[in-house]
């Protein structure tokens, strides 16, 4: 519990919750992103003065773009949002359910290098369920943009209130910052925590239960 009181403490329905974008942000199909970017990588790895006509690198702006576009950062586009179906809660459920130890990979919007760690989820059921892999889903969905992990938080938790139709909703992201670790001040040893409760959760039982339970 001691560890959550270092962390940053984040309320739903907050402002600045969407990731800043373009109006025409979805202009241009995936093709042509792909060709731009492969493009635009090139000159950069030429700038840098590599030998674009090495085996090893001539197709690494391509591989570059295509993982941009298709992968990192396809959460961006919200044709990718995961549907979520929900199932009637036959079995009257009603404590809370939680996913732990969910594998978060994102990259920092500052510098565009990796944020990694885990994020652990909870939420109270009404008359509705979800099926457990629905909700690694959605937070990948958030993740798989440029970040910075206080947005992440925030858009987990109110994309996870709005698919499970329950305000009963607790969200913990705990992640390492390759900007601090690998550039700058170059520590290895910091995480970063944030976290979400709403409904229920804001109350102090429940959300001891739930931490309790964490551990």
């Amino acid at each position: 519990m001691e560890k959550i009181r270092k962390g940053v403490c984040l309320k739903p329905n907050t402002k600045n919750l969407d990731t800043p974008l373009r109006a025409d942000a979805f202009r241009l199909s995936d093709e042509h992103k792909i060709q731009i970017i492969e493009k635009h990588f090139f000159e950069i790895m030429t700038t840098l003065g590599l030998d674009m006509n090495d085996d090893s690198l001539k197709d690494t702006p391509l591989r570059v773009a295509k993982m941009y576009v298709q992968e990192a950062f396809s959460g961006l586009n919200p044709r990718n949002k995961p549907s979520i179906t929900l199932f009637d809660n036959k079995y009257q459920y009603g404590k809370m359910l939680i996913e732990k130890d969910i594998t978060l990979y994102s990259h920092c919007e500052h510098h565009f290098v990796p944020i990694y760690g885990k994020v652990h989820v909870a939420y109270i059921p009404n008359e509705k369920v979800v099926g457990l892999s629905k909700i690694n889903r959605l937070i990948q969905y958030y993740a798989q943009r440029p970040q910075v992990q206080e947005r992440l938080t925030n858009q987990i938790l109110n994309g996870l209130i709005e698919a499970l139709e329950s305000e009963d909703v607790a969200v913990i992201v705990e992640a390492t910052h390759m900007c601090v670790c690998s550039r700058g001040v170059k520590d290895t040893k910091s995480s970063t925590i944030t976290y979400g409760f709403s409904g229920k959760f804001e109350e102090l039982d429940t959300k001891q239960e739930f931490l309790l339970l964490l551990k």
